[in-house]
Parts: structure tokens; sequence; C-alpha cells
């Protein structure tokens, strides 16, 4: 986001708002009102715009020392206001925590006054809250994101003094402007609707299972749950549930890994060019809805049963028992364990 004076020269300040820390949440309709603060708030705001639950949401200014400032005040750096998004959510529809998540996930949380390219005091990270209930819930996000990186988050959690909506200019900017600047991957953007389906349940998989598929770590071999399992069952995303193997197309194959001829169908999964080992290039294996990393496939398995190897991680997946099938709801996918 540039710095540099708009050439027309200043917009009128659309209203603003003060808070005094008191509750303020939760609207006349239901909806509730939530405050981040993530770099430049053109690409923030597109960023929650996709997200299903969203209402409504401004650009502003929060935390500032001096009342309505314009945006060149705030460049300025005289004012100490942090660039905010101002997020109306239907509670029904996606949750506060579901909304932390998704934020701290597209910000770089441990960098301080800078996100992308933007350097200034106005780009730093926060969640701003308007009363004790949302201070737990990001609180209890950044707990997680410790303990899944251990470092010490630059987020600030503190209590919303004041939010100013910016100028008329800088309202759906991306939107107006498509081809505008952001620091926010536009990929992110597209696949935010996705993404929050399932990020609560992926941020309370084991520390683990989350290195796993999310990370694309692999677990250690010969030492994981599934390797020596061979009792008739499907093998399930971890994540949504979603049957990805049958023990009829799983095999021996020494490497220390689950390993699959095949599996349940082709569409379920995408391959991805995997370059990070030198020398060494690999396809890696993603699920086709959560996009989790699953594994590896290789072209050496029995040439009987198709000539390949998924070499899959025991932590990306659960194992359901024929025996448990139907009672846990996979009755219909039966035939595709039975010979």
């Amino acid at each position: 986001m540039s710095n540099t004076v708009n050439d027309q020269g200043h917009d009128t300040v659309a209203g603003t708002s003060e808070s005094t820390g008191t509750s303020e949440s939760t609207g006349a309709t239901g909806t509730q009102t939530a405050y981040f603060a993530g770099g430049c708030f053109w690409g923030l705001e597109r960023y929650f715009q996709n997200v299903d639950g969203v209402t409504d949401t401004t650009v502003g200014y929060a935390q500032s020392q001096v009342a309505s400032p314009t945006y060149e005040q705030v460049c300025s750096g005289a004012t100490d206001a942090a660039e905010t998004v101002q997020v109306e959510f239907d509670p029904a529809r996606v949750s506060l925590r579901t909304l932390s998540l998704l934020f701290l996930e597209v910000i770089d949380p441990f960098s301080v006054d800078r996100q992308g390219e933007d350097t200034g005091r106005q780009y730093r990270t926060g969640m701003f809250y308007t009363d004790d209930t949302q201070r737990a819930v990001y609180i209890a996000a950044l707990e997680q994101l410790v303990d899944r990186q251990p470092q010490r988050p630059a987020v600030l959690i503190e209590p919303l003094r004041n939010f100013y909506p910016a100028e008329d200019r800088h309202q759906d900017y991306l939107i107006n402007n498509p081809g505008g600047y952001c620091h926010v991957p536009f990929a992110a953007i597209a696949n935010v609707k996705r993404r929050q389906k399932y990020v609560e349940r992926i941020w309370d998989l084991t520390l683990e299972q989350f290195a796993v598929t999310q990370q694309a770590a692999t677990e250690r071999p010969f030492v994981n749950e599934y390797d020596e399992e061979f009792e008739p069952g499907i093998y399930v995303d971890i994540v949504s549930g979603e049957p990805l193997f049958s023990s009829r197309d799983k095999f021996d194959s020494g490497c220390g890994w689950p390993a699959f001829s095949k599996p349940i169908a082709d569409s379920l999964l995408t391959e991805h060019e995997d370059h990070r080992i030198p020398g060494r290039d690999r396809i890696e294996i993603r699920t086709a809805e959560t996009q989790i990393h699953l594994g590896h496939v290789f072209n050496d398995g029995p040439a009987d049963r198709g000539g390949l190897r998924y070499c899959m991680n025991s932590a990306a997946l659960r194992f359901i028992p024929r025996s448990r099938m139907e009672a846990e709801g996979y009755g219909d996918w039966i035939a595709a364990v039975d010979d």
C-alpha cells in the first residue's frame, strides 16, 4: 500500500466511531463486530469479505491519538493509529474463533510493524476487543499459535479505544480496483470460504497431525499408527472424514509408512511437484477438498496393482474398521472394502 498522498486531495471522512472498551460486539440484528489490524487494510478487508457469514466490513483507523485522522496523518506516524478492518458477522454462520484463526493464518503474526512490503507503525497487527468474551477468544487463538510455532507473536490484544472509518476511496478498495495493491495472496482470498469450513478442526489437531497436514512434515517411519494395520476398513481424511483409501488397496511396502496402490477415487486427491529435497524430486499428494498434505506417490509399487505406491502419513488419516463403518455413517462405503 503506497504512503503517497492522493493527487486529488483528501476525501471527506465517512463518519467516526468511538469505543470506550464496553461491549458493542453484538448488534441489534444479532450480528457481532470485531476489529482486526493486519497491515494494509485493503487486502485484509477483501479477505474477510469472502468469508461466509461476514455481513459488512469497514476499513479505518483504530487506537488513534488524534480524532478523525486522515490517511495522510496516519501514514506520517503522528497519530499512532493502526490500519484496521471492522468486521460485522453473523455468529450463527461464522464464529469469532474461526475469524481469529483465519486472521492469524493470513498475516505474518511474528512480524513487528510490517506486513508484506509495508513497513510502519500503522501496519502493526492486533485484535482489538470490546468485551471480555472477545478477549478470551483472542488469547486462546494466540496460545494455540504459540503451541504450533514457539515464537513470541507480535499480534497485540488490546481493548478497542476508538475506531474512525477511513476515507471513502479506501472502502471496498479491491472490489472497486481489482488489480490494486494487495499484500494478502489472492489465492488465500479465493480459498477462504473453503478454509473456514475446516480451520477450527485443523487447529484442534495434535501437534504432529498439524505439522504433517499443514506444514508437509513427515512422521517417523515404522512407529506410526497405521504402518502395520491391515484389518479391513477405510482410511479417511483426518480433518473432513472423507473416505480416501481402502484396506483392499493397502500393501506392505517395507517403507515404514502406510502404502496404497490407489485411492478410492482419483478425484479425491491432487498432485503437486515437490522440489524441497535437492536431487530428489517428488510428487506430493494432497486432498482435493481440505487440501491437507497426505504424503507422496511413487512409481515403484506392485506391477500387478498398477505400479504406484501412495506413501501416506498415518497422522493425516483416521482408520475406521469395517466392523464400525455402518455405525459411524460409512455403510455406503462397505463395497469399497469387500473383495
